[in-house]
């Protein structure tokens, strides 16, 4: 996928909700308040004015409050005007110099775009406004009444006012037409309406499951009121916005024709219903005989004088205006069934009756619905459909379905949830468990998982989804709480031994609300899990921490639930205390932090594979980076490298024999038949299904069962993913269906791609690698055919950056030069001058013996221990692959046992040859800190370790394998990170 078609998906990210943005382009920020200094006074010290405002703006959760500035006189309004510039100004009765009404006619002679309000005391004011109601300067009338909560309606009225039209037109905004000519009754209604609209709008949004900002922005699209005082004006405002009334409240007297009619807002009403049959509409009155009319016309009524016209509006509103439930009626208006959520919604739409369904579809109930809560694009699409358009009601209700469905999953699709059970029961997820941060993996896991709910990675791919798995996330906030309610805060600084932290830690007690929510989500997980840590630290972007804390996988079938749920709290109580091992604070030690930073989130993830007889495992697993340091052939670095196995992941990562390819050239042998042959993977890890008696401190391999290939198999597993070696003509057979040792090679998958899993790696890095700004690494599993799904299924289970620095370091070698290095390859990495080192520790080739790599191992650590006391760092060269949980490939140490390393060197022997660890954690873990790792084939034509210089060295220590050699001068390293080529000068030439 080209970086330019990358960039232009991922923006769509950026611009979702743009349409909100669109809306409420007009807002009151800067209000002039003229009034006299005692009115201020007032105004700011007895009725705290400015506070009352920003507690309002506070307290309904919105943003923006405006600033207010006060002048005492007309001349002083004025010249402020001239200075600055304002959205409102408000006057009061009484001022010195100059009238409202005059003040008001010289405000709009320097700018007629400026609302002007007229802000009554209290009700004696209006007896003195006389002929000035109507007065064209002053853009509208409230009473005060030292009620703070009109000032939050003047502000809204205007905004509404000024904003009606466009957002009608561009985002299908809805319009509450309010018909009311008393000021004392609007300015006291007024504020209520606005109160409950808002409340309703925020209490829908909170509802679902949208980001902070959408949620901020979706308030603009909440439905605007527009006020008219007489017939004309009402009719006015009808016909310009008919196609976006959410409602109409109207009182029943007010000027019709130039003169009061005691019967305007029937006639009103009337006209409506001819147009709107079902408009929701309120009739208010305060005379009861008119309650009468507003049953005639199937309108809602509210009686002016009753003490319950506050609650009776609010009802109304949160039950009639798409607020509330949807309650699906018939034609009778008879209840049958209401939805809460857009998930109820999609649910209720499967078994409602074709009678209830026909009713809300003819009246735009859906749309409506959808718009209060302002889903604005699904509204406007649904809005025009008919139920003409459908042939059978079968087709209208799978149409309606589709559309909830889609915008239920739009909801959820690419975010972090905070926790709702209803969430559990979706194909795939990210649920927050508890509050805190979600640590490195958990940051990479929601970052992947947005970017592929944006972009459209299955378009090409024939029945395969690409998913994260369904993911529960425990915050860091989990983990603290944890420490200090078992009292376990001292052992940060202690020295207790780790099995007795272990122990300590599982008798701790986690929070009852996640306990709670672990049982819900055991419910709904039925397949095993995977218990992960995610610290803070983890997958950053400077340091890798891989490896470092446990990893636990969990059967999860007990018949007992509370057994299994005791399974998944010991192994999340052990990943915390896996912050305290030996190994996580040799890596503290390392990078200079003190353990005590660290803080662990922990993921619960359904893990990928399918059940076959008593063993859980995907068909495929592995790690994949968009850098390869060891391209050969045609590729390039930047063509990236994939690591693959049979089975779960922990093979790859482990270090063992997986198979290599280049995702963007799947065809390209890496290794030729006779290493193939070699080196091919011959057993696969699997979740053992049968074991229930599991006691999880021994470590994480307690529920796992190492399995020979013949078992896969067995279990059918093989078809596409394993060749034949044909011992007669020495070369390898695609398929299994000639006898012959068997190959994993994959061939099948990448050089017929009968599953695109070589194209979906190679998408995904282009767009992490472009979306990150810098190279990555993935880890994933696959399943061909999954029994979960009717398609194969790409999990990418984890993301994280592959930390290089790269600095300006040429290395140009002549033939001249050669006695002159003890190390020459062009398979380094690392980047950058070392000129400190004095000290080599090698494996000695003559006693390297594949059979005693764990004594080595052992040995290893105790010269690391002396070097680490003596606190010097030294280059260490062994043979085969260090770090390798296989024994027979080369020396298996884990981080901890080499710390002090500051060069590690690969060595070929003759008979002896392997891949580099490329893709293992212990391998991540190294190249995160810039340790030099050199690879050094045997035999190779310039490639080379002088091992002759080396072996004629003063020896300080010997023992069964390994020699120390201390140098009396330093050598010299030279680490070209670009080119992979680095260099060791001897101590002589310096």
């Amino acid at each position: 996928m080209l970086t330019a078609q990358i960039s232009e998906l991922i923006n769509k990210r950026r611009s979702e909700g743009q349409i909100y943005g669109d809306l409420m382009q007009f807002r009151v920020r800067e209000i002039l308040l003229v009034t006299t200094y005692y009115d201020a006074y007032i105004l700011e010290q007895e009725d705290r004015l400015s506070e009352e405002i920003f507690g309002e703006y506070y307290n309904l959760n919105l943003t923006n409050a405006p600033r207010i500035s006060n002048a005492s006189t007309g001349e002083e309004a004025l010249k402020l005007l001239n200075e600055r510039r304002f959205d409102l100004v408000v006057l009061t009765m009484r001022m010195s110099d100059i009238s409202p009404f005059d003040l008001s006619d010289k405000i709009k002679e320097t700018d007629p775009r400026i609302p002007v309000i007229l802000l009554l005391h209290d009700n004696n004011d209006l007896v003195r406004l006389g002929d000035n109601r109507q007065t064209p300067n002053i853009d509208k009338i409230f009473v005060w009444n030292r009620d703070s909560n009109i000032f939050l309606a003047m502000i809204n009225y205007i905004e509404d006012k000024m904003n009606a039209e466009n957002d009608a037109k561009i985002g299908l905004v809805r319009i509450i037409l309010l018909v009311e000519n008393s000021i004392r009754y609007y300015s006291r209604y007024l504020p209520e309406l606005y109160h409950e609209i808002i409340t309703q709008t925020q209490h829908l949004i909170e509802e679902e499951y949208l980001d902070d900002m959408i949620k901020v922005l979706r308030l603009n699209a909440r439905p605007k009121v527009l006020i008219a005082v007489n017939y004309e004006e009402a009719i006015g405002l009808y016909e310009k916005y008919k196609n976006n009334l959410l409602c109409v409240i109207s009182d029943v007297r007010f000027p019709k024709e130039g003169k009061i009619s005691e019967r305007a807002g029937i006639d009103l009403i009337e006209f409506v219903r001819k147009e709107h049959p079902d408009l929701p509409c309120i009739i208010q009155s305060s005379e009861v005989d008119n309650e009468q009319y507003a049953e005639e016309l199937n309108a809602f009524y509210i009686d002016k004088n009753s003490e319950t016209m506050e609650t009776d509006l609010k009802e109304y509103i949160k039950n009639n205006l798409g607020f509330g439930d949807f309650i699906f009626k018939d034609d009778d208006q008879k209840e049958l069934s209401r939805a809460s959520n857009m998930h109820e919604m999609k649910e209720k739409l499967k078994e409602i009756s074709n009678e209830s369904l026909d009713f809300h579809a003819r009246r735009n109930h859906f749309s409506a619905w959808l718009m209060a809560r302002g889903e604005i694009e699904i509204a406007q699409k649904l809005q025009p459909v008919k139920v003409s358009d459908f042939r059978r009601q079968q087709d209208l209700r799978n149409y309606l379905v589709d559309v909830f469905d889609r915008l239920d999953d739009q909801h959820i699709r690419g975010k972090v949830i905070d926790f709702d059970e209803a969430v559990l029961e979706r194909d795939s997820f990210i649920v927050r468990l508890a509050d805190g941060s979600l640590g490195g993996k958990g940051r990479g896991l929601a970052f992947i998982n947005s970017i592929i709910s944006k972009i459209d990675i299955e378009a090409d791919l024939d029945n395969v989804k690409v998913s994260v798995p369904r993911t529960g996330v425990i915050g860091t906030g989990e983990y603290e709480n944890f420490l200090e309610a078992n009292d376990l805060l001292g052992v940060i600084g202690g020295d207790m031994d780790y099995e007795e932290i272990k122990k300590r830690f599982v008798k701790g007690r986690l929070s009852e609300e996640l306990r709670n929510n672990l049982k819900l989500v055991l419910k709904h997980f039925r397949s095993p899990i995977a218990v992960r840590s995610s610290s803070l630290f983890e997958d950053s972007i400077s340091d890798s921490f891989s490896g470092v804390y446990e990893t636990f996988l969990l059967p999860n079938n007990h018949e007992d639930d509370k057994v299994r749920q005791g399974h998944l709290e010991e192994a999340i109580k052990l990943v915390f205390a896996s912050v305290f091992s030996p190994g996580s604070r040799a890596y503290f030690e390392a990078i200079n932090y003190r353990v005590e930073e660290e803080k662990m989130a922990v993921l619960i993830q359904e893990v990928a594979g399918n059940l076959y007889d008593n063993r859980y495992y995907p068909d495929i697993s592995g790690v994949a980076q968009s850098y390869n340091y060891y391209p050969i052939s045609y590729m390039k670095p930047e063509d990236g490298i994939a690591i693959i196995g049979l089975g779960l992941g922990k093979y790859v990562i482990d270090g063992e024999k997986a198979f290599r390819f280049c995702p963007k050239y799947p065809k390209l042998d890496i290794n030729s038949p006779e290493m193939l042959k070699t080196n091919s993977q011959d057993y696969f890890y699997a979740v053992n299904m049968f074991e229930d008696k599991i006691d999880l401190i021994m470590g994480d391999e307690v529920t796992l069962s190492a399995n020979p290939i013949k078992t896969a198999e067995d279990d059918g597993r093989l078809e596409f993913i394993a060749s034949v070696w044909d011992a007669q003509n020495q070369s390898i057979k695609a398929g299994i269906n000639t006898p012959g040792p068997r190959i994993i090679n994959f061939a099948y998958v990448l050089k017929y791609n009968t599953f695109p899993l070589a194209g979906i790696i190679d998408n995904i890095l282009e767009i992490l690698k472009f979306s990150m700004g810098t190279p990555v690494e993935i880890e994933f599993a696959a399943n061909i055919d999954d029994q979960k799904n009717s398609a194969g299924v790409f999990y990418i289970l984890q993301i994280k950056p592959l930390i290089r620095e790269v600095q300006n370091l040429e290395i140009s070698i002549g033939d001249t030069e050669k006695d002159k290095l003890l190390l020459f390859t062009d398979k380094g990495m690392g980047n950058g001058m070392i000129e400190d080192l004095e000290d080599i520790i090698y494996c000695d080739p003559e006693k390297f013996d594949k059979s005693k790599t764990v004594e080595m191992a052992k040995e290893i650590e105790d010269i690391n221990r002396l070097m680490v006391a003596e606190k010097k760092k030294y280059v260490l060269i062994g043979p085969g692959r260090w770090g390798t949980r296989d024994k027979w490939l080369g020396i298996p140490v884990t981080w901890a046992q080499i710390s002090n390393a500051r060069i590690i060197i690969e060595a070929g022997l003759k008979d002896f040859h392997v891949d580099a660890s490329l893709g293992s954690h212990f391998f991540h873990n190294v190249t995160s800190m810039n340790i030099g790792y050199f690879t050094v084939p045997f035999n190779s034509q310039k490639n080379f370790i002088d091992w002759r210089w080396l072996s004629g060295q003063e020896k300080k220590e010997h023992g069964n394998f390994f020699v120390h050699v201390h140098l009396t001068k330093p050598i010299k390293v030279l680490m070209d990170g670009r080119r992979g080529l680095s260099v060791i000068y001897k101590p002589e030439i310096l």
